[in-house]
This record gives structure tokens, sequence and C-alpha cells, in this order.
């Protein structure tokens, strides 16, 4: 894992001083501490720069950006190629040269003149984003991985389009403005975070996970999606066909066990000390117990519990399982003071609002893991989207099954009317606002779930946010003609995020089943712009790189295959995935009730931290543009710290979105935080 920067010039000014570029590039120390790079195209249409983070081939020879034998194409790159050793060899028989021992870096290179962009991109396997410069044709090719566990930001200048893997080096290049998007920051009240490309400064975008964009000589931009997360990819037809249901069911178990176990030892491709963040349920357990089958020595665990709120805690059953495995095993508490001596530096880390507790936690278990010298670690993102392993997805499933499906036959006109009607009595007693929400869902033929991670609803939002005071929707014409950025993004309207995922998808693949297309779903937003975009943050943060087995492709492809009926048996979730694991982590893990990782924010801020927090709310000059409603606001803090209601997630996406518009749009950012 590393920090890249990037611009290259297809017309008008020429690039920035190397003072300038510097200073961006090291914004990002924290991504790679272990050295720096920075390169110059003898024509001064591109520079490319590098922040790194040792972790394959340690050795000053694979240093970035690095070239190929002949210097005709550069790249810098930030992630791992796990299958490099095996496309090394390909190339290498094919006649390419390389320099270094064993980096994975320079498969990029020659992997690129072999086979081009595309046939790159469908061959690496791995968690990567980079950005690479073919001199010869003056072309800039920017790949993210197809899962999005690494990020990639990018913006338009005068003639040219600069890169990063994170913003805060974007905002150092003379020409960027800061402010805020307002139709991103309508998403945001949405899903907790900015779906891609948009973020929320106005100007930044990110590139979606499994895109592939290329500018050339002229500025003429092409985007490209080279995978997805659909059916029909990993699992042959005639594999199953003509099974009963329990030898189709040993078949997914078998093939679920088989790659999950490739997945991790895949991950374990290091020459520094790795270790896992286990919780003591399903999949960190799992994690440690595949780990272990490879290894000599014990697995460096890490495990974070709350000191002031030990109800919330799992650590008896990660002391559980790591002494079932004989773990080096690593605690560390938190408490409410911790949390508020973290927040600034979160908003550092995060660079744009990721509204969601679990950062504050992850990032002390991540310091814990730096602190103790491992550098690598494996999480368990990932399984509980694939497995169907929330309650909240089973509630949804039977939303669909016992009101939705037999509502939606109803004729349009009665359907209308009683959602009029739910609208008029959550109007008239709160705390109906979800169920009129859905009900008018319903009526108007839009979708039951829009994300496991819906915040503020629309039947609330639009008591939240003045949408008549949002300035409309722009975009550079290269966003749009390229097809990066879908025209309906531009509409105060977070439905159109959701339908520019699933109307493609019901085209392509009619009559798939109601779970499927929320799983399918969850890979587009929440997976990629939420989840891992917390753990790339705020890992990095620390110098730490976090590896992600149940999110390993091939995995994927072959779980997107299995129907709902297979994953959710008997209504047990995370089925198959329980059946996988038995006999390999102890029983008492698997039959656990899920708690989840969290952290007690409904409480803290029902104390003293609610009271700062609501004055930091109030008092924000975000509210001065006249887009948010102040008065419910106030209201929100004020039903919270009385107990009526829990409005902790609420309170806690305002607060995420004043703190960064106060850090970093209305002037208090700098160094200080960082530190």
């Amino acid at each position: 894992m590393c920090g890249i920067l990037g611009i290259v010039q297809y017309g008008g000014a020429a690039l920035p001083g190397d003072a300038v570029i510097i200073r961006a590039r090291d914004t990002m120390t924290h991504r790679g501490p272990d050295g720096a790079g920075l390169w110059r195209s003898a024509d001064g249409r591109a520079v490319l720069a590098h922040r790194r983070l040792s972790i394959i081939d340690l050795s000053d020879s694979a240093a970035q950006p690095m070239p190929n034998e002949d210097g005709s194409v550069w790249v810098t790159y930030n992630g791992e190629i796990y299958n490099h050793a095996a496309l090394r060899q390909e190339l290498s028989a094919a006649g390419h040269q390389f320099r270094t021992d064993h980096s994975d870096t320079e498969v990029l290179v020659h992997g690129y003149e072999q086979w081009g962009a595309e046939g790159l991109a469908r061959r690496i396997a791995g968690d990567y984003a980079f950005g690479l410069w073919d001199v010869r044709e003056r072309r800039l090719t920017l790949l993210r991985d197809r899962i999005g566990v690494k990020p990639l930001y990018f913006a338009w200048g005068p003639g040219c389009i600069a890169f990063a893997s994170e913003i805060k080096a974007l905002l150092e290049l003379p020409w960027i403005e800061r402010d805020v998007d307002p139709l991103a920051l309508c998403h945001y009240l949405s899903f907790l975070t900015t779906p891609a490309p948009m973020t929320m400064f106005r100007g930044i975008y990110k590139l979606p996970a499994g895109y592939l964009l290329q500018v050339d000589a002229a500025g003429a931009v092409r985007a490209e999606r080279y995978w997805d997360a659909v059916p029909g990819q990993g699992i042959p037809a005639a594999a199953v066909s003509g099974l009963d249901a329990t030898a189709r069911e040993n078949f997914y178990v078998e093939g679920i066990r088989t790659r999950l176990g490739d997945a991790v030892a895949r991950r374990m491709i290091s020459d520094v000390p790795f270790g896992v963040f286990l919780s003591g349920g399903i999949d960190s357990s799992t994690n440690v117990a595949l780990m272990a089958q490879h290894m000599e020595r014990p697995v460096d665990t890490f495990t974070v519990g709350f000191r002031d709120h030990q109800h919330l805690n799992e650590l008896e059953y990660a002391e559980l399982v790591a002494k079932r495995f004989g773990t080096k095993h690593h605690t560390v508490l938190i408490d409410e003071g911790d949390m508020q001596g973290y927040l600034d530096r979160l908003i550092h880390s995060q660079d744009e609002p990721i509204a969601d507790w679990v950062c504050i936690p992850l990032y002390f278990v991540s310091k814990l893991a730096h602190d103790s010298g491992t550098t690598v670690i494996q999480v368990g993102e990932g399984s509980d989207e694939q497995f169907c392993g929330y309650q909240g997805y089973m509630n949804y499933l039977d939303l669909y099954r016992r009101y939705w499906s037999p509502f939606r036959r109803l004729p349009v006109p009665l359907r209308r009317a009683t959602a009029q009607g739910f609208a008029a009595l959550a109007r008239l007693k709160p705390g109906l606002e979800l169920y009129a929400d859905i009900v008018d869902r319903a009526a108007r033929d839009r979708e039951h779930f829009w994300t496991g991670a819906t915040v503020f609803w629309d039947t609330l939002k639009r008591q939240l946010l003045n949408v008549d005071q949002l300035p409309r929707g722009t975009a550079p014409a290269a966003m749009l003609e390229s097809g990066l950025l879908p025209q309906s993004y531009l509409v105060p309207d977070s439905f159109n995020v959701v339908r520019s995922f699933l109307g493609p998808f019901d085209a392509a693949h009619p009559g798939s089943d109601v779970l499927t297309r929320m799983i399918y779903n969850e890979f587009k937003l929440r997976l990629p712009e939420l989840l891992l975009m917390r753990v790339d943050k705020i890992g990095m943060s620390t110098s730490i790189e976090a590896r992600v087995p149940f999110l390993d492709h091939e995995l994927v492809e072959f779980t997107m295959d299995i129907p709902m009926a297979d994953k959710i048996r008997g209504g047990n979730p995370k089925h198959l995935l329980k059946r996988a694991v038995t006999g390999l982590i102890p029983d008492e893990i698997i039959n656990r009730r899920k708690m989840g990782f969290g952290a007690p924010m409904a409480q803290w801020l029902r104390e003293d931290f609610g009271r700062r927090v609501e004055g930091e709310l109030l008092g924000s000059r975000l509210l001065d543009r006249g887009w948010l409603n102040r008065a419910y606001i106030s209201r929100l803090c004020a039903e919270h710290r009385s107990g009526r209601r829990d409005n902790s997630l609420y309170i806690w996406t305002l607060f995420n979105l004043t703190a960064w518009y106060s850090y970093w749009i209305d002037g208090r950012s700098g160094a200080a935080a960082a530190a």
C-alpha cells in the first residue's frame, strides 16, 4: 500500500514545479513512510510521484515511479498484485526483461506493453489503484481494482488531469478550489457516503470500482467498466444442473471453503510482518484459522474494546479464538476521552465525510497493530454482504415477501391513496416516517432496498434538507460524455443513484432474485465507498495495509451465482458460510448471536459530548448556506438527549458533515491534525 500522485498535461499551462508536487505528495507520508519518488517526462507532459510503504521486494530497485526496460512506460502504483509471480513468469517467457527481484509493480509496466490496458486489467488479481503513463502514445491510464479496495481520486485542471490516492494531495494543487458539492451532500445524507464518481468536494471525483479511465494526448476521455459483481461468471450452469438440494449445497460449501482458503493464502504474500483484526465473529475467526494453517509461528491478532461500555465488547470471544489457535494476542481498550481526542485527526484522515463511527475503534486497533510492528492486516469485510449475514437483510427480505410484493399488485390509484394516508399519519405521529417512506416507495415503483446503510430516508430528508435551495448540479463535459457520471446524479433525488445500478443490472440479468439484486447494489455503493473506504483511510493513517480475503474476486464471482434459496436455507443467515467453516472454527463462534463492530455513540451523545456536538452542529457556517433546516437539527439533538428517541445515527452523520466543512472548507485544516 502506498500513496500515488500524478498530473498529465494535454494542453494549456506548464505543470507545477517540483516544490508543489512534493508538497502534495507528502501530504500522504502516512501512506508511504519508507520512501518517496518523483519523475517528470522529458517532454514536460507528465509528472508522477510516489510515497512508498515497503511490503513486497524491500530493495531500492523496487522504488517508484517505475519504468519498463526502455522507459517508454511509467507507473505509480498503490496496492498488491497477488498473482504477480505467475504473470512475471509468463511475461519473461514472452521476452520482457525484469530488473527487480520480485516486485509486483514491475508486472504492471510489462503487462501493459504485452496486453494493453484492458488485457492487463483482466489478468491481474489483487487490490490496486495506479496511474500509468505511455510515453510514446502520450496516454494516461487510471485503474481501480475490481471491488474498490483501494481509492483513486482525480480532478480536471487547465488542460490537464491530476490524480492521487487521497483528496488532500489534490487540494495542494493551485487550481483546485475548495467547495462543497451540494448534490453530493444530498446523496451523502441518504447513504452515509458519497456515491462514486462524486466526492463531497466540488470538482474532485473518485474512479468507481472495476473501472479503467484513459486520457489521450488531445484530452479525449474513455471510461470502461472492465469487471462487475454480476451472476454468470463463477459457476458453469452444467456444474449444478440435475443436482438435488443436498448435493447442490455440498457443491457450494466446498467451493466456498476452497476459494476462501486460497484467498487467505494469497493475502499472506508479504516481506513484512502480518496479522489479523480479530473480533471473535465468524469472519475474523475464519481468517485466523486459515492463516494459522500456513504458519509456523503464532498468528498476531488484534482486538479493540470499550472501557466505559463493556456490554459492547466481544473480548471473551476473541480470546477464545486466540487461545484455540495459539495466537499472539493484543488488546486495546478505549473510552469517550480517547474518542474525543481523536476527532480532529479523524476528519483529517477521512478527507470527506464517512459517517460510520466504526472508524473510531478501527483507528485504535490499527494503531495497536502498527505499534506492535505489524504492517499488513487481514480483515473480514465483505462476508456479510455475500452470505446475507445482517439481520437487516433478513428484515428487508421478510418485508418484501409479506408486504411489498402483495401491495405492488394493488391498482396504482389505491397504492397512491394509501401512501398519501400514511404520509399524513406520519406528520401527526413522529416515528412512523420510515413506514410512510416504504409505502411511498412501493406506490411509486421505487426500490424497497437502497442500501444496508440508509440514514435519512426521503420522508426525513424532506424535513432536513431545503431541496429548493440546492443549486443545480454541474460537471465537466468529460465526466458526462464518458459515461462516468450519470446525468441523473445531478438532481436532488438519491433514488437515481440506486436505479443507475439496478436498471442496467435488471436489463442484463432479468429475473434475478431479490437478494442477488440487494447484494449487487451493495457492491456498487456501500462496500467500496463506505466499508472499504473506512478501512483504507483509517488503516493507512497509521501506515497499515488491510487485505480483504472475503472480497477475492474469484470468491465473489462464485457466490454471486448462488441463488437466494440456497444462501439462506431455512431462514438461517450466513447458512452456507457457517457450513463451510464448521470444524474449522469453534462451534461457540458459529452459533453465537451476531453483534457487529460498533461503538457506544448513542450513549456518548447523551453525555457531555452530545452537548459539544449540538453546539458545533448549530454553529456551523454550513447551515448559513440555507440548505439544512437548523430547527429540525436542534429537534433531533433534543429528542436524543432526552432519551425519547435514538437519533445517534442522524446526529453523527450531520456532525461528520459539519466538522468536515469547518475543517476543509472553512479554513481550519492544517498539519497539526495530522501530527
